[in-house]
């Protein structure tokens, strides 16, 4: 009997890397897999290379400030729930699986009014405005640290971890020399500002160059139209905007990492061991929530953190050199951490509902 799962969740990369781990193993167990995003947002040009039908719906942002679209997005939103429906009742999928983001949101309603069982994913400490409008309606909810469970319903909530993208484990170095046209005896510096980039550590990092490239050659993936033309030719550094296929070997390659601290980013971290300096989004440009998951890491002895209000070039010197100094006392920590198996236990509790539901239609 065939199993259907429909996927949602998007706006930023750490929405849509997770369902893409996800994808062999539901393979695996037999889903026939659909996705269900924004007309044309990141996570359409991601599952592109995926061979699943993609249904795009309007969307609109939930704001916790004053913005004039707060007065057109509802609109947009309750567009987006009608083609939600159209498309779920067109797939008839077994289960809905959402990993977040205001995408996601049309969707989980339009398939709780059809009564499709829904499981949502909460990758931060505390749960985001989307996570909290679809968890009223959720089967499940899965989290990725320990402290999350305080803030969800006890018996919907589910720690998990974050699936992990199994081919990340599998790069090459060599492959990421090549491409980055750096040598094999110097170390390498990974610089990641999350997928829409980071412009406080981009100019950074840019500024500290001269004195970094005494010590790492740099890889820098700096977001979206933010290359700089004026260091294309610098040697011992090398930018790109946004890696996909790539991306597993400049992993295998660095061996230090500078990152943001959304929440997937640094499960790919610690997944992959890789010794790292967070730099959170302050609280003035978010939720807090990147500030919260660094010190989680920081307390576990997985990271150390820089405050981004006081980042500078001179303290991102300074903080590099320690972390790579002291480098294998954080891959020693993060080699004990007790990593579930996040892909496993997710798609068993998602299995296990499809066929619980089957069990009692077939009474």
């Amino acid at each position: 009997m065939s199993k259907k799962i429909v996927l949602t969740g998007g706006g930023t990369a750490g929405h849509i890397t997770p369902n893409i781990a996800l994808l062999p193993r539901l393979s695996q167990l037999g889903y026939e897999i659909s996705y269900i995003g924004s007309y044309n947002g990141m996570e359409k040009k991601l599952i592109e290379d995926y061979d699943i039908p993609y249904y795009g719906i309007s969307t609109g942002k939930f704001r916790r400030y004053f913005d004039l679209k707060n007065f057109t997005d509802p609109f947009r939103v309750i567009k987006g729930y009608g083609e939600a429906r159209k498309y779920l009742k067109e797939i008839r999928p077994d289960i809905v699986f959402s990993k977040g983001g205001f995408v996601s949101v049309p969707v989980v309603r339009a398939a709780s009014s059809l009564k499709i069982p829904c499981v949502i994913h909460e990758s931060d400490m505390t749960p985001g405005l989307a996570n909290k409008l679809c968890i009223p309606v959720a089967a499940k909810v899965c989290c990725n640290f320990p402290e999350t469970l305080h803030s969800l319903p006890t018996e919907k909530a589910v720690l998990t971890g974050s699936p992990i993208r199994d081919e990340l484990s599998k790069g090459n170095k060599l492959a990421a020399l090549e491409l980055c046209h750096f040598t094999a005896n110097k170390p390498v510096l990974m610089v990641i500002g999350g997928s829409l980039g980071a412009a406080s550590i981009n100019q950074a990092v840019r500024e500290a160059l001269p004195k970094l490239l005494n010590d790492f050659q740099i890889v820098h993936i700096c977001g979206h139209e933010k290359i700089d033309n004026l260091l294309l030719n610098q040697s011992g550094y090398a930018q790109f905007e946004y890696l996909k296929a790539e991306l597993k070997d400049v992993f295998a390659m660095a061996d230090v990492v500078v990152s943001r601290a959304g929440a997937n980013a640094i499960c790919e971290l610690l997944a992959l061991k890789k010794p790292n300096l967070l730099i959170p989004l302050s609280a003035g440009s978010s939720r807090g929530d990147q500030i919260l998951n660094a010190r989680s890491f920081e307390t576990q002895g997985y990271s150390m953190v820089i405050d981004e209000d006081y980042l500078s070039p001179d303290l991102l010197v300074e903080k590099v050199q320690e972390l790579y100094f002291n480098r294998q006392t954080y891959i020693n920590a993060m080699g004990k951490s007790q990593q579930m198996n996040a892909t496993k236990t997710i798609t068993e509790l998602l299995d296990g509902i499809v066929e619980e539901n089957k069990a009692g239609k077939g009474k």
